[in-house]
């Protein structure tokens, strides 16, 4: 366990990477410009937002239906018999759910190809975006930088992290939104149902209000409590996971890098001049604070699905981007999918104010199934995660803005850090030290 000083001694070796950025000709100048360029842009974006509702009396509808639902018993699970036609539909459900939980890539495209054919779904972009941001983390563990920081058991404890809350989610959310599907498909509601796959009692009212109301704001933040509960004991608060990552050096250092970070790329062209790429996002400070990432993930709903220039940013990149897991996806001016020569054993610094400098090749990023193959995961365990209305009532009052999301220069900055936490382990000093 690290003490006291030797964490201020940690935040100090971090500023003074900081300082030494900073330090850079024209790099202090150039910071507080994009700082400020990003703020305005937040605010030009702000100034058109369509702020999301959520409707009070819907609020206390679901309230109302939450309260009415039997307590939660112990023990086995008694399940309801089912007609041989909705065995039939619970199958085909798993059997899909299960062939496209195979990695990060076939689930982030089952949620591209899920909101592109039931657009109410709001909750299938947000998704689909997150998950990419999961992809580009784990490729990240065999890019660049981290197999330089972080040995071969570090980052495959991480990876399964990631591969774990990933699939979790995806094994969890995506048959809810199939047997919505199936519900519209046949004109008549399958919820249910739900028991079937495992879903928490809590859904059930949400998504029979949403059959008759159509409130895809609502339903969206639902998902967003839902899931953020349903991976707290199995990802977030799990004892091995918090030994194994959490508690560890690393992912100290992921935090105070900003690498537990979403970003929405909502603008990436290539021009004669270079690339122009603009990301909007967030990050998460405190993984492990339950309330904070349900509240975080609201905040990206909101700015995504309430700013329309970033809405239709999204909309065209996640439609015409297929995901791979590489950074080249959304930035192919700054990451490469493939190696061109084998990697320098000393590290070369290539960028300057978070651009390449002059004649340095593409920053090494791979695709997935070059990173990592197929991984099973433990499966889940049993239980439902709701005991009552009041465990959830203040999550449905409010979607806030964020007031500062333009991440774009912000993103140039995570990237030098990266990049001089390498430099420094190279010196043989500690990036934490």
């Amino acid at each position: 366990m690290r003490t006291g000083k030797q964490k201020d001694r940690g935040s100090g070796g971090i500023r003074s990477w900081l300082g030494h950025l900073l330090a850079l000709s024209g790099a202090a100048f150039a910071y507080a410009v994009g700082k400020w360029h990003a703020m305005k842009e937040s605010q030009s974006m702000l100034d058109t937002a369509e702020p999301l509702v959520l409707s009070p009396s819907s609020a206390a509808k679901l309230m109302e239906a939450w309260g009415k639902l039997p307590p939660l018993q112990s023990g086995s699970v008694h399940l309801p018999s089912w007609s041989p036609d909705e065995l039939a539909l619970i199958g085909r459900i798993q059997s899909e759910t299960k062939a496209l939980n195979r990695n990060n890539v076939t689930r982030t495209e089952a949620y591209r190809n899920l909101y592109f054919r039931s657009p109410e779904l709001h909750w299938a972009l947000i998704a689909h975006m997150v998950s990419r941001n999961g992809g580009w983390n784990m490729t990240d563990l065999q890019g660049e930088w981290l197999t330089r920081l972080l040995n071969d058991r570090q980052r495959k404890d991480v990876f399964m992290f990631l591969e774990r809350g990933n699939s979790l989610i995806f094994g969890d959310a995506y048959p809810q939104m199939l047997l919505y599907e199936w519900s519209r498909r046949l004109g008549r509601s399958f919820f249910h149902l739900l028991p079937a796959f495992g879903v928490s009692a809590f859904m059930e009212p949400v998504w029979r209000q949403f059959w008759k109301d159509g409130d895809s704001v609502m339903l969206s933040t639902a998902l967003i409590v839902n899931e953020q509960h349903y991976i707290d004991r199995r990802v977030a608060r799990n004892p091995y996971y918090e030994e194994r990552v959490l508690h560890t050096m690393f992912f100290g250092l992921q935090s105070l890098l900003q690498m537990n970070a979403v970003f929405f790329p909502y603008r990436c062209e290539m021009e004669d001049q270079g690339e122009d790429l603009q990301l909007a996002g967030l990050i998460l400070e405190q993984f492990q604070q339950l309330g904070e990432r349900i509240e975080f993930g609201k905040r990206l709903y909101a700015m995504l699905f309430g700013i329309p220039r970033v809405l239709d940013g999204v909309r065209h990149f996640a439609a015409a981007v297929k995901h791979t897991g590489s950074r080249a996806d959304y930035a192919p001016g700054l990451f490469q999918p493939i190696r061109h020569q084998p990697p320098e054993r000393i590290y070369a610094e290539k960028l300057l104010g978070g651009k390449l400098k002059p004649g340095a090749a593409p920053l090494y990023s791979p695709p997935l199934h070059a990173a990592w193959g197929d991984h099973e995961v433990e499966p889940p365990e049993p239980g439902d995660w709701f005991e009552g209305p009041a465990q959830v009532g203040a999550y449905f009052r409010r979607l806030p803005f964020p007031q500062n999301f333009e991440m774009t220069n912000e993103y140039g900055l995570l990237l030098n850090k990266l990049e001089l936490a390498v430099l420094a382990a190279q010196r043989g000093m500690s990036p934490l030290a």
